[in-house]
């Protein structure tokens, strides 16, 4: 049980450092919409959406009123559309307007997003999951909502270098669909290896097809929390500095598992998971990156960062399995670029780079995480850094992703406006020198030697 104290032991945190839940993410089937007429398909979508979700946002309000917790987001996972529409949806085309009727009962019912528009194809890919990847651009550049992922990767089954191919092809023709608005859509596209089935947050979140008909799953972020207590034990050793960052952890992630168990409660849908990330904003004081120079680095991409990021993202962990039997998702530190403020001063001041944020994620939560290069980036280029991230989570049996941001007509030195949680992001350098001959191969690249462990 979770008590008032608790509760008001929290106020502090919310009032003065950023602590928030992030977002209630509403997990809904839609495996029993299947059918082969597509106005059928796209009338069941529309209408389970629309009884399982009407009363998500209102909930969620009632929520951080009596409770005092803010709750930024309330967004809707589906099952993955690829399968979804396989028997109805033909053409990209027709995808498209299971996007927009996607779209329109997110509208309806008042989220700000909702995460599905997703295939995964880490061994093969069918001739759906390659429609819907193929009308991708389109699906993005006609909705307001949409959140689009394609899993290309995992440690059991390798990665799929058709599918990679295809995705670096299908980021830059979404760039160039939303190149009016600084290629917006390529925001609300992630790439995976290893993706959960229950991550609450977006881009990436989907509905796993071992879950249920319905879901209420969490995600909960206080990096300005973290970071005001660590402020207090400057100069301390590392013991004391894992013990303030575990102890603060566990107390963010009690309030999601309240936030959590309310909206359980009240929907009437079964809890899913809490996740515990430290998921930054543009706001000031609500940075990773600030908490990794509060740890000891002059700036983020200091020598020193990758073991600064790694004890971070562990001790996070630990203390946040601590505070809910039921933690899941993503759980630990994201690096968006465009979305914390110390990430893009380290960008100004040289010392973040594309290559030191690569070796990031292989501690971190994710990956490459909302980085905008230059729009003249190729195709085959763009493919080349999701290959490089599928392996990092291939091998290290972790969930990585690449969210990255090709800004038509612009280049290194512009800056690049995406509004909102989106934020702002500076054009950073990707290095020039060729991979189509690697990219142009046909095929995967097998599991990892330890993927075999039946």
């Amino acid at each position: 049980m979770i008590n008032m104290y608790e509760v008001s032991e929290t106020n502090k945190m919310i009032e003065h450092e950023n602590l928030d839940v992030r977002t209630i993410t509403l997990g809904i089937s839609l495996l029993d919409c299947i059918d082969s007429d597509l106005n059928e398909l796209n009338r069941k979508i529309y209408e389970k959406i629309t009884k399982t979700a009407e009363n998500l946002v209102s909930v969620g309000q009632d929520i951080e009123t009596e409770f005092g917790i803010p709750i930024v987001n309330k967004r809707i996972s589906v099952t993955p559309i690829a399968l979804v529409g396989a028997a109805a949806c033909r053409t990209p085309e027709d995808f498209v307007t299971v996007a927009r009727t996607l779209d329109r009962a997110a509208e309806t019912v008042g989220v700000n997003f909702i995460g599905g528009y997703s295939a995964l194809v880490s061994k093969s890919m069918t001739k759906s999951d390659e429609n819907l990847i193929r009308s991708i651009p389109q699906a993005l550049a006609q909705t307001e909502r949409i959140c689009s992922s394609v899993n290309v990767g995992s440690t059991k089954t390798g990665i799929n270098m058709d599918a990679v191919r295809l995705c670096g092809e299908m980021v830059k023709a979404s760039a160039e669909a939303t190149k009016e608005r600084d290629s917006l859509g390529c925001a609300k596209l992630v790439i995976f290896c290893n993706a959960p089935d229950d991550n609450p947050f977006m881009a990436g979140a989907f509905l796993g097809v071992t879950e249920g008909d319905a879901v209420i799953n969490v995600g909960v972020s206080g990096p300005g929390v973290v970071k005001k207590a660590l402020e207090k034990v400057r100069g301390k050793g590392f013991e004391e500095l894992c013990e303030t960052i575990k102890k603060t952890a566990f107390k963010v992630t009690r309030v999601g598992q309240l936030v959590a168990g309310e909206a359980s409660q009240r929907l009437g849908i079964p809890f899913g998971i809490v996740d515990l990330s430290l998921a930054p904003t543009p706001a000031v004081g609500d940075s990773v990156a600030e908490i990794l120079e509060e740890i000891g680095l002059e700036r983020v991409g200091a020598p020193g960062t990758t073991a600064a990021l790694a004890m971070l993202n562990d001790q996070v962990k630990k203390g946040g399995v601590m505070a809910s039997s039921y933690v899941g998702g993503l759980s630990g530190a994201f690096i968006p670029v465009s979305e914390d403020q110390g990430m893009i001063d380290a960008v100004h001041a040289g010392s973040l780079t594309l290559e030191k944020l690569e070796a990031m994620t292989c501690v971190c939560s994710v990956g490459l995480d909302m980085i905008a290069i230059p729009g003249k980036t190729s195709a085959a280029t763009i493919s080349g850094i999701i290959a490089d991230e599928m392996a990092i989570g291939m091998v290290n049996q972790k969930t990585t992703a690449v969210r990255l941001i090709p800004v038509i007509g612009k280049d290194v030195g512009d800056m690049a406006e995406f509004g909102g949680l989106l934020g702002y992001a500076p054009i950073m350098p990707v290095n020039e020198f060729g991979c189509e001959a690697f990219i142009s191969r046909k095929g995967r690249i097998p599991a990892p030697i330890h993927s075999f462990k039946n």
